[in-house]
């Protein structure tokens, strides 16, 4: 186990995937996202549709990192060797050995390619293996559906829906938001493995 601080470098990779820590000057490589598909973020309180909004958002992240409580990765797929979007740690409860997995998002040609699997994959294992983490928990948009469907098949289980949760990017109205988590004795028992029997057969 390592002691984890967010103020170092961690770079986490595999034969398709790289994710390093996202930094401010990112904004260029994420930019024709931000543009071009910005209903990305239908679901996301904090938007990035937009170059204001996603400076702001990389803003909002870092500024959060710098505070300790989360950890923000830009997302590029060796395949292709583009950036394909980005993901994070957050809620770092260090003393608990918790934390949440989230602020996922992939442009549309990335998505349903594989890459999520492997994201996923370095980002639990090194939770689990090299933080000690106990428990990972993810939420989501209770109307996600997308969303919750890739979190229930790299392994998460449902634990219940919180009502009222949160607000949304639109002002008038409320999200309930879906809880969902995997233990550390669920990665060991079998979620590792499933994963990488997804990887595995994955044609691309």
């Amino acid at each position: 186990m390592i002691a984890f601080e967010t103020s170092q470098d961690y770079t986490l990779e595999d034969d398709c995937v790289l994710l390093r820590p996202l930094q401010a000057d990112d904004c260029v490589n994420l930019r024709e996202f931000s543009i071009n598909e910005p209903e990305i973020w239908r679901f996301s309180l904090l938007q990035a549709g937009g170059e204001e909004n996603l400076t702001h958002y990389l803003s909002v992240a870092l500024e959060a990192k710098h505070a300790g409580r989360e950890y923000p990765f830009i997302v590029f797929d060796k395949r292709t060797q583009e950036y394909a979007g980005s993901t994070r740690f957050y809620d770092i409860q260090l003393p608990f050995k918790t934390l949440q997995l989230g602020y996922t998002w992939y442009g549309k040609r990335f998505q349903g390619t594989g890459l999520n699997r492997h994201c996923k994959f370095l980002l639990l294992r090194f939770a689990f293996e090299q933080l000690g983490m106990e428990r990972v928990e993810f939420r989501a948009d209770n109307n996600n559906a997308r969303s919750i469907a890739a979190m229930k098949r790299i392994g998460c289980t449902v634990e219940g829906v919180l009502r009222s949760h949160m607000p949304t990017c639109q002002s008038d109205l409320r999200r309930d938001s879906i809880v969902l988590s995997i233990l550390r004795e669920e990665w060991y028992g079998h979620v590792r493995q499933k994963l990488i029997d997804q990887m595995n057969n994955c044609t691309r």
